[in-house]
């Protein structure tokens, strides 16, 4: 196990009607701004569930924030925070709207050109506005982390920043908000869920059992439930598990002293900033190849994957490492999420300006050993076609 600085403030608030407890949470005599994405968030009520735990709090509503939250509708919420002094966010959504209320409360303490916080990965941010968040899909562990994802759509890119500024003061998780998400959502949310899991753990050997362990009972928990989850939206114990599941692979707990690879999200991004996949769709589309183009530097992992995961006990080493990587395309596909680019009308046609996109932002020497080059990305894009 390497060593490891280990910080994590965010309360968890988790269970039916927990809402009710923002009024607890959030400062008496602040200005809040609400921030959310699409009209199911009025329509379905939880906005005024949000308005009436605040009280007699001051309350400004920020919505629109799209998928893949923009730079430019998030500077607008910053340009309403600034000239409405706002004091405190809360962000009511998924992952793109808790990233993009991470990047409002940066940038609204930021003195420079904002988008040199995503230019910087972050690094530059000195402060920023304390937030809370109201999660409503269970995928990307935002609600209980200090990164975020952000796309420019003028310029096609999407980028990741991280900073310890920006994790939520507190999240809450009710397990019944999920219950009206399309189907298309959930699944969604298995595989981000499912692939945060593996950029931590499908890495090389590094002595750190008990990291190894928590990874696979996460990804064997997500093999168990996601059926199930698409099968029964109302199983408030399914549902239950995928949003802690959810947390619990990206709080930073099981990528503490270990490896981390991270080439399949940093490809996956140049597939959504340019032609507007879902997140999970491209995770999906790229990691069996991934695995595949670099299954001699990843065999040892492998194997214990497909034998502790997937319970695959004959063959060789690479027989065993084969049939966990077909293992985990077939689980991708029985949640419904397709797993080669001609699914989503992509073909060879389109692979340059994908690397050279990556190569524009500087990723060129990705994964755990730094040695996945643009050819390498390549070479894994016709592969997935």
């Amino acid at each position: 196990m390497q060593d490891f600085s280990f910080y994590n403030p965010t309360r968890i608030e988790f269970g039916a009607g927990k809402i009710a407890t923002i009024g607890q949470l959030v400062p008496a005599k602040v200005k809040v701004m609400v921030l959310f994405g699409g009209e199911s968030a009025l329509r379905n009520g939880t906005i005024d569930e949000v308005t009436t735990a605040l009280g007699d709090r001051e309350v400004q509503l920020f919505g629109g924030i799209e998928p893949n939250p923009s730079f430019e509708t998030l500077m607008e919420a910053v340009q309403m925070v600034r000239e409405q002094n706002i004091e405190y966010l809360l962000a009511v959504g998924g992952g793109s709207v808790i990233d993009g209320t991470k990047f409002v409360a940066a940038a609204a303490l930021y003195e420079g050109d904002a988008w040199d916080i995503l230019l910087q990965g972050g690094q530059n941010i000195t402060r920023a506005l304390p937030f809370g968040s109201v999660l409503t899909l269970p995928a990307t562990g935002s609600e209980m982390n200090k990164g975020s994802v952000i796309t420019r759509k003028s310029l096609a890119a999407k980028l990741p920043f991280m900073s310890e500024h920006v994790y939520p003061v507190f999240s809450i998780l009710d397990p019944v908000k999920t219950y009206t998400l399309p189907t298309r959502q959930i699944a969604n949310g298995v595989v981000d869920a499912f692939m945060h899991v593996i950029e931590q753990y499908l890495t090389y050997p590094a002595n750190a059992p008990v990291q190894d362990r928590f990874a696979e009972g996460l990804l064997q928990t997500l093999i168990e439930i996601g059926p199930n989850a698409l099968a029964e939206p109302e199983d408030y114990q399914t549902r239950a598990s995928l949003m802690w599941t959810a947390t619990l692979a990206l709080n930073g707990l099981i990528g503490a002293g270990v490896p981390q690879d991270w080439a399949t999200h940093m490809l996956g991004h140049e597939l959504t900033a340019l032609h507007g996949l879902d997140h999970a769709q491209t995770l999906a589309i790229i990691l069996p190849e991934m695995l595949r183009q670099r299954k001699a530097t990843k065999l040892g992992k492998l194997v214990q994957y497909a034998e502790r995961v997937w319970h695959i006990r004959d063959g060789s080493d690479d027989e065993k490492a084969e049939a966990a990587i077909e293992h985990t395309r077939n689980f991708f596909e029985s949640v419904g999420v397709k797993t080669r680019l001609s699914d989503y009308e992509l073909g060879a046609e389109h692979i340059d300006a994908i690397i050279n996109s990556l190569e524009a932002h500087g990723m060129v020497a990705l994964g755990e050993h730094g040695d996945v080059t643009p050819e390498h990305c390549r070479q894994i894009l016709l592969a997935s076609l």
